[in-house]
């Protein structure tokens, strides 16, 4: 047979005398055969140093992110977090503009029809207010029984028939319209999607630590706790701005608060407001009676001529039968 090579042999060196910085286990266990063997900490996961050095990096990041896009909403001046463009808002409208029209494009009713006339007179002198001048408005009326009205992004509104007969008159028209449009200078759709970004962001830090995000942001909490209130304060917020923006224009402020009297007579019982994404109409008219002295003082400001304010006023008393 060959001669056996003679090679270094490699043997276990202490603990003690491992070079600096060479990772140490955490825990070592002799056996009765006199080996050792590493075993894994029992020290809880959530207070593992590497896992809270990558959470802190990333609440720093995500906190600088939502610090730099904060501003202010026109009017209101609250503060809100938005990271979605207008450019990007109106895109995503253009399928929701499409699905509309395809739903209710054989009700809309013409450009020449009284009852388009009527919202598109109302909606002019709002829009000449507002600042937003350049947006491609567009007002369409819809032949149907619902008494209902909502923007798209954009500038797009639809008003259903259904409430004409509640608004009754032009001014009743601008609480409607001045909400609305509200919607669109506050940019509620645009704020809504942010705030879905933030609820995402919360759900993958739970992940993180090893929480099942649907335990605490389940369907119906995340509705009842988180959504629909938001979305209550953003109607509201679009109550105090419309009734601005209708006194601004020259319309009767008082209106507002009559209309949504009829509404809530037209409309019967309201649903428990904390299932709602509205307010409810006695919450509504509370708040619209609290903000009618700023809403009073804007129209007295306003640049209204003597015979505009009369022709307001004549038109707060007439009742328009539809």
């Amino acid at each position: 047979m060959g001669a056996v090579s003679r090679g270094r042999m490699f043997q276990c060196r202490p603990l003690a005398t491992l070079p600096p910085g060479f990772p140490r286990p955490q825990t070592i266990m002799t056996g009765k055969d006199g080996y050792q063997r590493f075993h894994q900490s029992s020290q809880p996961f959530y207070m593992s140093k590497r896992l809270w050095v990558f959470v802190g990096t990333g609440v720093f990041m995500f906190g600088g992110y939502y610090a730099t896009h904060l501003e202010k909403v026109p009017i209101s001046g609250r503060m809100r977090f938005m990271d979605v463009t207008p450019r990007q808002e109106e895109a995503m409208a253009k399928q929701a503009y499409q699905e509309v029209m395809s739903q209710y494009g054989l009700r809309v009713l013409p450009p020449n029809h009284p009852y388009t006339r009527f919202v598109s007179r109302v909606a002019k002198r709002i829009v000449q207010v507002s600042g937003m001048d350049d947006l491609q408005w567009e007002f369409h009326v819809i032949d149907s029984p619902e008494p209902n009205a909502f923007v798209l992004p954009g500038g797009k509104v639809f008003v259903f028939t259904g409430i004409l007969p509640i608004v009754q008159n032009e001014d009743g028209m601008a609480a409607v319209l001045g909400h609305e449009v509200a919607h669109q200078l506050a940019r509620h759709s645009a704020e809504k999607l942010s705030f879905a970004k933030v609820i995402l962001a919360l759900q993958l830090t739970l992940v993180l630590f090893g929480i099942e995000p649907s335990f605490v942001f389940n369907r119906v909490l995340l509705n009842v706790v988180l959504n629909k209130p938001f979305s209550r304060k953003c109607e509201t917020e679009a109550d105090a701005i419309g009734l601005q923006l209708m006194a601004q224009a020259c319309f009767n402020p008082h209106e507002a608060v009559a209309m949504w009297k009829r509404m809530e007579k037209a409309g019967g019982g309201d649903i428990p407001q904390f299932i709602s994404t509205h307010p409810s109409h006695k919450n509504r008219i509370e708040f619209l009676e609290k903000e009618m002295p700023t809403a009073l003082a804007k129209r007295a400001s306003s640049d209204c001529t003597t015979e505009l304010q009369n022709l307001a006023d004549m038109f707060n008393t007439q009742r328009v039968r539809w």
